[in-house]
């Protein structure tokens, strides 16, 4: 097995998207593990609080915010638990996203004013990175249609999240179709019920930023490994999700990658880096507007699933702070 880009992992699984449908065909990565050491993985994310489920009810006195753990891209097994959160829909005051289309809108227009978002205007990568790693960058980003004039320019932090996404996922939103938050979203608009954003709409960059730039080359070289087994990851993402073990996945993510030949130093390295600022520091802003908006009546929160669960999870931060949490799901 190979290894997975772990910081694009996280971004493109569960905050800026991965998606399974009929069009990803591949091997389940995690069930063709030996069974022992499927178990040896379940017990790692099983200790952490809220390991399992994506439905939360979290109650503090009168105040009510339902949590929902989102897959953001398309896939036909969102219909279920879409249905288990629409009661909590007819009575919300509020619809809690990590972006609204307000957001969606504002973040294009300013990737078109402001190209160096993506595009550094430092070195170039063929100059930083070796020799044989650019090669695979440029043939793996050919093949997603992506020139290698510009993968040259990249931020490394954005061009392994276009490497990660499974060509399968980017054409099924090249035809329209909606992940579970957007369906939400519709939804809400229905109902004539408000859509906030919990963050800027350029938080993601601002993330990029903190990227030091002395994790390029394994940023890239990880991710590069991930993307040569694109439709067997996302196949297995999907499984995870939908079996509801979202925390299955770090520790999913953290075995491939040792098992691909990546050193356990370099591993602990980059999921530190990603959970802490991927989803650490985003959970810690989200509560505060979280607990504002309930100033109105109940709220659902919609969030990428890895930010439900442990010691700095959504749902952990909200029982720090009074309220009482219960798996609805």
């Amino acid at each position: 097995m190979r290894s997975l880009g772990l910081f694009a992992f996280v971004v493109s699984t569960f905050c800026a998207g991965a998606s399974v449908q009929a069009a990803c065909t591949g091997q389940d990565l995690f069930a063709a593990l030996p069974e022992a050491r499927q178990e040896a993985l379940r017990e790692a994310a099983h200790a952490a609080p809220h390991a399992q489920g994506l439905l939360f009810r979290a109650t503090r006195g009168d105040e009510v915010v339902t949590l929902l753990g989102t897959y953001h891209l398309p896939d036909p097994r969102h219909e279920p638990l879409l249905a288990e959160v629409r009661p909590a829909l007819d009575t919300a005051s509020a619809l809690l996203v990590e972006a609204g289309p307000a957001e969606e809108e504002a973040l294009q227009a300013e990737m078109v004013r402001n190209p160096m978002l993506m595009f550094s205007d430092g070195p170039t990568l063929p100059e930083v990175l070796p020799e044989e790693l650019w090669q695979e960058v440029m043939a793996l980003g050919s093949s997603r249609g992506v020139p290698s004039v510009l993968l040259a320019k990249m931020r490394p932090a954005f061009l392994a999240t276009t490497l990660a996404m499974p060509p399968c996922a980017t054409a099924d939103i090249a035809a329209g179709n909606l992940g579970l938050d957007k369906q939400l979203i519709a939804e809400a608009d229905a109902r004539n019920v408000p859509v906030q954003a919990l963050e800027p709409f350029d938080t993601i960059f601002r993330v990029f930023e903190q990227i030091p730039d002395s994790e390029t080359e394994d940023l890239l070289r990880s991710a590069v490994i991930g993307a040569e087994q694109a439709d067997d990851t996302a196949v297995t993402l999907g499984e995870l999700y939908f079996a509801r073990e979202p925390r299955l996945v770090w520790e999913f993510s953290r075995e491939l990658s040792l098992q691909g030949g990546m050193s356990a130093e370099t591993v602990s390295r980059q999921l530190e880096m990603s959970e802490r600022l991927l989803i650490t520091q985003r959970n810690q802003n989200w509560v505060p507007v979280i607990e504002e908006a309930l100033a109105k009546g109940p709220v659902i929160a919609a969030v990428g699933a890895m930010h439900l669960s442990g010691e700095e999870g959504v749902l952990h931060l909200l029982e720090q702070r009074g309220f009482t949490v219960e798996r609805l799901d």
